[in-house]
């Protein structure tokens, strides 16, 4: 496979026909649950990484939700409101869609630097009507996010 296919001019990515390259994927790594977390996200026109975070000690879940409220407030803040961003987490997308990170890690003080990250992320929730389109990354059927950190 060409990479990308000659009939995309839109990516340097080889991406699926059906998704936007307008767009990011975020994805969280953490060795260990809880364990070192950090997520980021990648541009899928240009394959640059948009920003990247951690590690810290958290969970799977929990990156995968902060990662979405990362790239939801960075596309606010640039102005970018038409951005779509593709998370291949359901649990994230639906707690992002709650406004609230329903994580059951236990509050101790390792993880509280982190919970005030959670209150800050759920604040900006609560006080924005983003109108990006969150979209499931279909890993079954296009392959790994181009976000994934490649450990598994």
């Amino acid at each position: 496979m060409q990479n990308p296919p000659d009939y995309r001019h839109d990516t340097v990515l080889p991406l699926p026909p059906e998704v936007k390259a307008d767009a990011w994927a975020v994805d969280a790594a953490c060795s260990g649950n809880p364990g070192p977390m950090e997520y980021q996200a990648i541009d899928l026109q240009t394959g640059y990484q948009v920003f990247h975070y951690g590690p810290v000690h958290g969970t799977n879940n929990i990156g995968e939700f902060l990662a979405i409220v990362h790239a939801l407030a960075l596309a606010w803040q640039q102005g970018l409101h038409d951005k779509a961003i593709y998370s291949d987490s359901y649990n994230a997308i639906l707690w992002v869609q709650k406004r609230k990170c329903k994580t059951k890690l236990e509050r101790t003080p390792q993880t509280e630097p982190l919970f005030q990250i959670i209150a800050r992320a759920e604040r900006w929730l609560q006080t924005h009507n983003y109108r990006n389109p969150i979209i499931k990354w279909e890993t079954q059927k296009w392959g790994e996010v181009p976000a994934d950190f490649g450990r598994k």
